[in-house]
């Protein structure tokens, strides 16, 4: 098995750090256990909280008593391999299921990578590969994971005659209440919450619709009926051409 080339990376020490409580939680699995030892060594120096597992049966373990911000995978393991203990993961409704994963593997064939990414991981990393760009590529997964927060913390908004209090839901026109359904109150308060910004399909979606597009339009298109004057031109709830929609409120 290739691997790492730690020995020449002059950052990682003797004694492995002690990481921050807040810091990233990873989940290592590899059957090597040297390498599930550098990689501690190495990724704990990089200020990672580090689980380690030599096969699926003690990720499954870990992963029930531990939340994980991401999980670094072996392809090539006994038993249940790492495309397989992907495949398996990404069938799991629940949080541990949309985890994101970083593969090791040897195998760097694109039909390789093709079924990887088929199976739900994020990214691949072939053997033998260097240790920084392992931290570089977990760093770019955490950020594109990370969920986005508003510059600030809005609260109401005010279009066209209409307002609408996003910690309640209520939307008015004047004094009367607009009667919403659940699907058209949270995704006015997706887009509520960041007016004039572009927010995608699937995040419109929500958790679990990801990909559902005709839904989502439908949706929009009830919505637009309630809070446009001409819904076949809305000036309010807007389409962005290949993106998703926007909501334009009162400056």
């Amino acid at each position: 098995m290739s691997e790492p080339d730690f020995e020449r990376d002059a950052s990682v020490e003797s004694e492995t750090p002690i990481p921050a409580d807040d810091a990233a939680h990873l989940l290592i699995i590899d059957d090597d256990r040297r390498i599930r030892i550098l990689l501690q060594r190495y990724l704990s120096q990089e200020g990672y909280r580090i689980t380690l597992a030599g096969n699926a049966e003690e990720a499954d373990a870990a992963l029930k008593n531990f939340s994980f911000d991401l999980i670094v995978l072996d392809v090539m393991m006994p038993g249940e391999n790492g495309l397989e203990f992907a495949a398996r993961l990404r069938a799991d409704n629940s949080e541990r299921g949309r985890v994101p994963i970083l593969m090791l593997t040897a195998r760097a064939e694109t039909e390789d990578r093709i079924a990887g990414f088929e199976k739900g991981v994020d990214d691949f990393l072939p053997k033998p590969f260097e240790p920084r760009e392992l931290s570089l590529r977990i760093a770019s997964i955490l950020r594109r994971v990370q969920p986005a927060e508003p510059a600030t913390q809005i609260t109401h908004v005010h279009f066209g005659g209409f307002s609408f209090d996003l910690d309640r839901g209520d939307l008015r026109r004047g004094e009367d209440i607009v009667r919403l359904t659940e699907r058209e109150r949270d995704m006015l308060r997706l887009l509520a919450a960041r007016p004039g910004e572009t927010v995608s399909r699937d995040v419109l979606a929500g958790p679990g619709g990801a990909g559902n597009e005709r839904t989502v339009d439908v949706q929009v298109n009830r919505l637009r009926h309630k809070i446009e004057r001409d819904p076949a031109n809305p000036l309010h709830l807007q389409t962005v051409r290949g993106a998703g929609y926007r909501l334009l409120i009162d400056r």
